[in-house]
């Protein structure tokens, strides 16, 4: 990858340090401007969303009668997906809450889990990864130097939340997804975790274990699931109008729910990854793709997130303790995590992949079976 001279959006705070970021005459990024072209259609519309999310709820009861859930909701102690658990109870679902433990949880995480589940009284189950296999996967993308380092745990959700529900007999799995808050992420920074070409050309040049068993989520896999089994991913936030903040409110009052202290801390991993590593290693402030959504959305002024983001994405002290803990749990020595953060920067395009191909299907996938206005397959 080339360097580039340094460039920031004149409209969000997306920023160079997206590979594959461009700019306008007017120095808008083409992050920005994709999403807001789609604004339109993800945001919530007042009567109409009510209407659209009255509909649902009458389909997925229907298609629920005679067994025992009407829909999944992978529940990982976070904000976006408590409160997608929240919205499925008090609208009468009968709900069954899968977590995927892959051995990171926060005492945070664990405490919602368990409030959610009993507060709501809604059934729960854990899906528990095996974790001498999870660790040789997580050690791999460290080692391949890429930014995608929690690729496994996002290819592990949507494999057993899929498992769970098919189990089940269960048609609809809610994720806690959504349009307000995530709508820009930049592929170089996150690139498809359903290409397990990749996931395996980097397991078999930086492993030492076999993946088989391994719930994984390609793309033979999600046609399956979609085709055959008529199953259904559902980003229920997209229906009402979501504010993070609000949400939190609602969830620590009801449900005795505890802020775990940055985006994603509900997994210390996950925490760590996108504060310290992505930061020191390819200069990736993940708070902009959020601060930049937010500004799109009219949630966040870019003054306010330029300020934010003059300061560090994490706190020294506790990064010094977050790699102790880590290379411990890895079963590796704090100094073989430095030197696993400092290895040379490498992006996906670095590896064998299945973009063009899958590209190519998703294409004519979409033209077939077309997303409804709310991200929905």
């Amino acid at each position: 990858m080339t360097e580039v001279k340094y460039q920031i959006c004149t409209r969000c705070v997306m920023d160079t340090s997206d590979p594959g970021i461009t700019f306008n005459q007017l120095g808008e990024c083409n992050l920005c401007t994709e999403f807001l072209s789609k604004r339109a259609k993800h945001n919530y519309h007042g009567e109409k969303s009510d209407e659209a999310f009255q509909r649902l709820i009458k389909e997925m009861k229907a298609a629920g009668k005679g067994k025992e859930y009407d829909c999944v909701v992978g529940l990982s102690g976070g904000v976006d997906s408590s409160y997608a658990a929240y919205l499925c109870k008090k609208n009468g679902l009968r709900v069954l809450a899968v977590h995927v433990d892959n051995g990171w949880n926060s005492e945070e995480a664990v405490i919602n889990i368990k409030n959610i589940a009993q507060k709501l009284s809604i059934d729960y189950e854990s899906y528990v990864l095996d974790w001498e296999q999870f660790r040789d996967l997580q050690l791999s993308f460290l080692k391949a130097s890429v930014p995608e380092a929690e690729t496994p745990t996002d290819v592990a959700l949507l494999g057993a939340v899929h498992q769970v529900a098919l189990r089940y007999g269960v048609k609809y799995i809610i994720s806690g997804g959504n349009f307000a808050t995530e709508g820009i992420l930049p592929k170089f920074w996150h690139y498809n975790a359903k290409d397990i070409k990749y996931l395996k050309t980097i397991q078999n040049k930086f492993g030492a274990k076999s993946i088989k068993g391994f719930p994984l989520f390609s793309f033979l896999n999600e046609m399956y699931y979609k085709l055959v089994r008529k199953m259904k991913i559902i980003y229920i936030l997209n229906y009402v109008p979501y504010s993070k903040d609000k949400a939190m409110d609602l969830l620590k009052n009801e449900l005795d729910w505890r802020y775990y202290g940055g985006k994603h801390y509900e997994s210390l991993y996950t925490g760590f990854i996108q504060s310290y590593y992505l930061f020191k290693k390819f200069g990736i402030d993940y708070r902009r793709a959020t601060f930049a959504s937010q500004i799109c959305t009219g949630e966040l002024k870019r003054e306010d997130a330029l300020k934010m983001l003059s300061t560090l994405p994490y706190i020294e002290e506790k990064a010094q303790r977050e790699k102790e803990y880590i290379s411990k749990k890895l079963n590796i020595s704090k100094e073989n995590l430095e030197d696993l953060i400092n290895l040379p920067p490498k992006w996906y395009t670095d590896y064998p992949n299945d973009e063009k191909r899958l590209n190519f299907i998703y294409d004519v996938y979409r033209k077939l079976f077309k997303k409804d206005k709310l991200g929905n397959f």
